[in-house]
């Protein structure tokens, strides 16, 4: 059976080559290390060590989060929020993260996005297709007064 310290330099090594490859969150990371069957102390050594290096920063991860949710997913900011919040992150640097989208492309997406699930319903009444955007555009996480101001120019 090995001992701990090997287990723990093992542990370390996959999770500062993980980091190295792609961004990744101390939670995220904290979990994959617990799989080790390491005590706490030392899970929360090892993650002190991945941010000491650099390899860990939650912050720099945020940033990445928010960027490829936005752009890739198309998502508002009230899914990315939450999603966010799950992953145990502080409020503070989840608005900053939030707060690098640019108003007016997040804007624009919004209603591209409008647009093109109202080209896709076959409902007839106005109503019940504004509905139906609307609802769409909560599920992606955009904010419901943003949704509102804009729903007549993605319907034109």
């Amino acid at each position: 059976m090995k001992n701990e310290n090997s287990v723990a330099s093992e542990a370390y090594a996959k999770m500062a080559h993980l980091c190295s490859r792609s961004e990744q969150c101390s939670f995220d990371i904290r979990k994959k290390i617990i799989g080790f069957e390491l005590v706490s102390e030392v899970v929360d050594e090892i993650i002190e060590k991945l941010k000491a290096e650099r390899y860990l920063n939650d912050e720099r991860f945020i940033k990445a989060y928010v960027s490829d949710k936005f752009k890739f997913n198309k998502w508002g900011k009230i899914k990315m929020r939450h999603y966010l919040r799950m992953k145990g992150l502080p409020e503070d640097i989840i608005h900053i993260g939030l707060d690098e989208i640019d108003e007016e492309k997040y804007k624009t997406v919004l209603i591209k996005t409008m647009k093109d699930k109202a080209k896709t319903i076959k409902k007839k009444s106005k109503f019940e297709k504004m509905g139906q955007v609307i609802r769409f555009a909560q599920t992606r996480g955009f904010e419901p007064e943003l949704i509102h101001r804009h729903i007549n120019s993605a319907l034109e």
